[in-house]
C-alpha cells in the first residue's frame, strides 16, 4: 500500500515562552489620559436654523422642493436636483402616522418614561415624514386611540421650548389633545 503523505516538518524551534510581540507579565500597561470631546459648534444655517427657531415659537416648517413636494422635517438640499433649497413651508401642527415600532421599556433619556412607539408623522401638507415619539395606547389594546398606522395625530408642545427637536414633547392621538 502506498505510504500516507506526512504533515511538512517544522524548522522552527519549539519554545514556551511567549510571542515577541506579546508583553511580559512584568511590563507595565502604558495609557494616557484621553477626553473625548467636540470642541466646536455647528451653525445650522438658514433652513435648520428657522425650523428649530419655529419648533420655539410652536410653529412647523418644511421646505418645498423643485418637485412640489413639501418636505418636513426641512431638506437643505433638492433631493431631485441637489439645488439648495429655500421656500419655507409653514405646516399645521397634526398629521397622521405612516409607521411605528412599540418601545414598552423606554430607556432614561428617551422622550417619555412610560411605554411609547417611536412614529413616522407626515405632518398635514407634508410630503414626508418625521420622526418622534407617540405617546398612545399600545397597539392590540382595542383602545380606539391605539397606536397604528393611520391614526390621526397632533403635536403635544413641551412647556418650556428652546429652539430643539425636543419642543415637540411628543405627539398624541388627535382626539386626545382636544
Amino acid at each position: 500500500m502506498p505510504e500516507a503523505p506526512s504533515a511538512p516538518k517544522s524548522s522552527a524551534p519549539k519554545s514556551s515562552a511567549p510571542a515577541p510581540h506579546a508583553p511580559a507579565p512584568s511590563t507595565p500597561v502604558l495609557s494616557a489620559p484621553l477626553i473625548v470631546e467636540f470642541p466646536f459648534t455647528r451653525s445650522t444655517g438658514p433652513v435648520i436654523g428657522a425650523f428649530l427657531t419655529g419648533l420655539r415659537e410652536r410653529v412647523l416648517l418644511g421646505t418645498r422642493g423643485s418637485d412640489g413636494r413639501v418636505h418636513c422635517p426641512p431638506a437643505e438640499y433638492d433631493p431631485v436636483t441637489a439645488a439648495e433649497l429655500d421656500e419655507l413651508v409653514q405646516l399645521p401642527d397634526t398629521g397622521v402616522v405612516t409607521a411605528w415600532a412599540w418601545n414598552p421599556e423606554p430607556r432614561p433619556q428617551q422622550p417619555l418614561a412610560t411605554p411609547f412607539a417611536w412614529v413616522l408623522v407626515r405632518l398635514d401638507g407634508a410630503d414626508t415624514a418625521l420622526l418622534h415619539a407617540l405617546d398612545a395606547p399600545p397597539p392590540g389594546s382595542g383602545h380606539p386611540r391605539q397606536t397604528r398606522t393611520g391614526l390621526r395625530v397632533r403635536v403635544r408642545w413641551a412647556e418650556r421650548r428652546s429652539g430643539a427637536i425636543t419642543d415637540i414633547a411628543c405627539f398624541v392621538p388627535e382626539e386626545a389633545a382636544r
